[in-house]
C-alpha cells in the first residue's frame, strides 16, 4: 500500500493506493502542535521500525505590514504509522535578516520549498532548498545534510554546504549555493532556479534533480522545467548542467509549479524510480518519462588499407 503525504498550508492529506495512479483521499494525519502552522509537508522517510520522519515548509507570514513572508524548515515525527505527529521543531533557518525591500512579491527572505533524500550508503538525508534571502551571490538552490543517526533528534544536527565543506549550522550558517541565483530574489524580475525534487534513478544510477525556473518577469512566471543529474550527492560540484525539458508554455496550466517524479514500479515513490516514472507539476501528471543510459558511442571501423596491386612483370 502506497501512503502519500500532501499538504496546503491549512490542512494536512493524506491519500493511499495501490500505487501512485490509483490514490484515494484518506483521513489526514494530526500534529500535536500549531506552534509552525502553517506547514506543508514537503519530504517523508519510513523507518524500518515503521517510525515516519517528515520535513516540512513553514511561512512566517504577515511579515513587512502583513505582505511579505518567510519560509524555514522543520522535521516531524510519527510512531503510530502517520496518523499523529509530533513536532521536532525548525531544523533549517537563514541568518540573514527580513528584507521588506524584496521585490519578488512574496518572500522576504528564508530557506524552503525543498526535497529530501537519504544517500545511499544510509549514511545521510541531503536537503535541497531554495535560499531567497543574503547576499546575491549565496541565493539559489542550496544543500545541507544530517547523519542518518540524528533523524530523531534533529535540531542542531543538520549542516550548510558552504565553501566545500558541510559545516555550517542549519540553523543561521552561512551558505554556498549549488546552481546560484542569475537575479536575486531581491529584484521583481529575479532569475533564478527553485522548488529542486531529487530522486535516485536505479537505471541510470544516478540522482535525478528537477526544478523550476522563475525568470524574467514580475510575479514569479514559470520559464520552464529544469533537469540536472548528481551522482555523489557529498560533491555538490559533480551536478550536471541543468537542461530544460518543458517550456513554460507548454505545461498548459498556470502557474505550473512544483515539478515532482514519481517512479511507476512496485515500491517506487517520489524518491526512487527506474525506466519508467511519471512527470507530476503541481499534483498532476499528463506526461510519461523513460530513463535509459546512454550508450557509449560507436567509433567508426577503420578503413581496410588497399591491397597492393599485382605487377604484371613479377617485379
Amino acid at each position: 500500500m502506497l501512503r502519500v503525504y500532501t499538504s496546503t498550508g491549512g490542512e494536512r492529506f493524506m491519500m493511499t493506493g495501490a500505487s501512485v495512479e490509483s490514490l484515494q483521499m484518506a483521513a489526514g494525519p494530526t500534529v500535536d502542535s500549531s506552534a509552525h502552522f502553517p506547514m506543508w509537508i514537503e519530504a517523508i522517510w519510513r523507518d524500518e521500525d515503521g517510525s515516519i520522519y517528515a520535513w516540512y515548509h513553514n511561512e512566517q507570514a504577515g511579515l513587512c505590514g502583513g505582505k511579505m513572508a518567510a519560509p524555514r524548515i522543520g522535521a516531524l515525527l510519527s510512531t503510530d504509522g502517520g496518523k499523529h505527529f509530533t513536532d521536532l521543531g525548525i531544523v533549517l533557518r537563514s541568518g540573514d535578516g527580513i528584507n521588506c525591500n524584496a521585490q519578488n512579491g512574496f518572500f522576504a527572505g528564508g530557506h524552503g520549498d525543498f526535497s529530501v533524500i537519504l544517500d545511499q550508503e544510509k549514511k545521510h538525508f541531503y536537503f535541497l532548498f531554495t535560499n531567497y534571502t543574503g547576499p546575491a551571490h549565496t541565493q539559489g538552490v542550496a544543500m545541507v545534510r544530517m547523519a542518518f543517526e540524528d533523524r530523531a533528534h534533529p535540531e542542531g544536527a543538520v549542516h550548510k554546504y558552504h565553501n566545500g565543506e558541510w559545516k555550517q549550522p542549519g540553523l543561521d550558517g552561512a551558505l554556498t549555493p549549488v546552481l546560484p541565483a542569475a537575479r536575486a530574489w531581491d529584484f521583481a524580475e529575479s532569475d533564478s532556479f527553485w522548488g529542486a525534487a531529487v530522486h535516485w534513478n536505479y537505471e541510470i544510477q544516478r540522482h535525478v534533480v528537477i526544478m523550476n525556473q522563475a525568470c524574467c518577469k514580475k510575479e514569479w512566471p514559470q520559464e520552464g522545467i529544469y533537469m540536472a543529474f548528481i551522482g555523489d550527492l557529498s560533491s555538490p560540484s559533480s551536478w550536471t548542467t541543468p537542461v530544460k525539458i518543458l517550456d513554460g508554455s507548454q505545461i498548459g496550466f498556470a502557474p505550473g509549479y512544483y515539478p515532482q517524479i514519481w517512479g511507476t514500479g512496485a515500491f517506487e515513490t517520489d524518491t526512487i524510480a527506474g525506466k519508467s516514472a511519471r512527470l507530476f507539476i503541481k499534483g498532476r501528471s499528463s506526461w510519461r518519462m523513460e530513463f535509459t543510459q546512454s550508450p557509449p558511442p560507436v567509433e567508426p571501423a577503420p578503413e581496410p588499407e588497399p591491397e597492393p596491386e599485382e605487377d604484371p612483370l613479377g617485379r
